[in-house]
């Protein structure tokens, strides 16, 4: 582990805690808004100076940030990144900053509070990334749930809002009971196999718990407990109800990040299946199945939909299945992909919803009965949407198609008959978007008023720009992506290929 005298880490996590208190003692709107984007810049700033700053060439957790936190629990203030890690944060940083744009001017009653919860947010997911003690990581994973919970509950845009708000709040509640259990079970081994008393020998550091032995009937647990947690975050099938639920009573713009920042997927890559690597090697064809009927089941679901958020959100919960496909297969293509899908899904899958809340905010709805022929009337946002669903089905020249073919590639590699599955849900969720573009942009202007719908502003134009970049950079450089997670990931595989799980039932 390498330390750094600078602490980028808590500059990442401390600096929209800032922002959103300077919004607070700010009585103009406007000035509110412009510390918001100002804030959301210098985060964006401090998140490409990190990559920068990333040595390749080192596998273990870098940019190390450790200070007595809960000296009584053994619990620190622990942050550290790696290959895996890093390029999340500029991700989210991007994110924040496009979402912050887009609400710009359709956010009517309280503002101040709405941009200061999205700074929050911003913070606690930071945090999520880049906790490397337990407690902490289980700190900024509940610390997510204030800000959603009052920005679907105050500024959403279905009549069933609160409804949903309590909805998402629970589903994560009953998501974190799982893992907080598994968090003081690895601390509790870890007193356990040192033979020291249980306050005294607590750990909750993730490299220290990552060497410390334990029992496989322990490890089986864990994983358990870990993969429920993170399932119900990413969402897989059945936990996934409330996605589709939030796409369609959230802010767009809501529905935009919680698409986009798929922590659960990160969770599982992240911590499940290096915590409890003989179980994990053992039971990822398990995972791996589920992935599978996610990964279908969202697709023909999605060719069902007639609202186009919610077939949006059923085509996020689909891709997801593939990804976790992907973490399950244990091979290092497939996991690369995985991790390069994630890092597409906060360009890609966000700004389709983005672009769903434009016709929203345009029209009053997305339901197909209100659309159609809309090529004709709002050209360059049609285009727009070509190009990020082009990305979303991995057309060439797009980052998708690179993350796409190391997903097939390695979930083949793996076994056959997963390779089919994963083929054929890439056809069915091309299938249901093509769909979505013929009957939403193409044809006949169905209602007379669209014809006087507004094309992309100028604001929204640099929404859409923004992370377009970041499709065609890495569609056509997929190296730089690799060659920074390449190190971290070999040594995440190494782990959990060639680990027997040896259990006896007899004493």
């Amino acid at each position: 582990m390498t330390m750094t005298f600078l602490p980028m880490l808590s500059m990442l996590i401390g600096v929209p805690v800032v922002g959103a208190l300077i919004i607070a003692f700010v009585p103009n709107i406007h000035w509110a808004k412009k510390i918001a984007l100002m804030t959301a810049f210098f985060e964006l700033l401090i998140a490409i100076m990190l990559v920068f700053s990333f040595d390749r060439s080192n596998a273990s957790f870098q940019f190390i940030e450790q200070y007595a936190w809960i000296p009584s629990l053994n619990a620190e203030f622990f942050l550290g990144v790696d290959g895996i890690s890093i390029l999340f944060f500029p991700m989210t940083a991007l994110l924040m900053f496009v979402t912050i744009i887009a609400s710009w001017s359709n956010i009517q009653h309280l503002t101040r509070l709405h941009f200061a919860l999205l700074l929050l947010l911003e913070s606690a997911t930071m945090g999520v990334f880049s906790a490397l003690d337990m407690l902490l990581f289980f700190l900024f994973w509940e610390a997510t749930l204030p800000p959603i919970f009052f920005l679907i509950g105050l500024w959403g845009i279905g009549a069933k809002r609160s409804q949903a708000a309590l909805k998402y709040t629970l589903f994560m509640l009953c998501g974190g009971v799982p893992l907080l259990f598994a968090i003081i079970l690895l601390a509790v081994n870890h007193a356990n196999q040192f033979g020291e008393s249980m306050t005294a020998g607590l750990s909750f550091s993730f490299p220290v718990l990552l060497n410390t032995p334990m029992t496989d009937h322990l490890q089986i647990v864990i994983l358990l407990l870990f993969v429920l947690g993170f399932a119900v975050k990413t969402p897989l099938v059945p936990f996934h109800t409330w996605l589709p639920t939030i796409a369609m009573e959230s802010p767009t713009q809501l529905s935009a990040l919680l698409m986009g920042l798929k922590l659960g997927a990160f969770g599982l890559l992240r911590f499940a299946f290096p915590l409890a690597p003989s179980a994990a090697g053992h039971y990822a064809w398990l995972l791996a199945l589920f992935g599978a009927i996610t990964l279908i089941y969202g697709a023909l679901i999605a060719l069902k939909q007639t609202n186009l958020r919610q077939l949006l959100a059923y085509l996020s919960i689909s891709h997801v299945g593939f990804v976790t496909m992907g973490i399950a297969s244990l091979t290092l293509q497939s996991i690369q992909g995985a991790l390069f899908q994630l890092l597409n899904f906060t360009a890609i899958a966000s700004s389709l919803m983005l672009i769903a809340g434009f016709l929203q905010q345009r029209i009053g709805s997305t339901e197909w009965v209100h659309l159609g022929g809309l090529a004709k009337v709002v050209p360059r946002l049609c285009v727009f949407f070509y190009l990020f669903s082009f990305a979303s089905i991995g057309i060439p020249l797009t980052s998708g198609f690179p993350a796409e073919i190391l997903l097939i590639i390695g979930v083949f590699k793996h076994q056959f008959g997963l390779g089919i599955v994963g083929l054929l849900g890439a056809i069915f969720g091309a299938a249901a978007l093509f769909m979505l573009i013929q009957k939403t942009f193409l044809g006949e202007v169905r209602h007379s008023s669209n014809l006087q719908l507004v094309d992309l502003r100028a604001h929204e134009l640099w929404v859409l720009c923004i992370p377009f970049i970041f499709v065609l950079f890495f569609g056509l450089w997929p190296q730089f992506l690799l060659d920074i997670s390449q190190g971290s990931l070999t040594l995440w595989l190494n782990r959990l290929v060639d680990l027997p799980l040896t259990l006896s039932f007899t004493s």
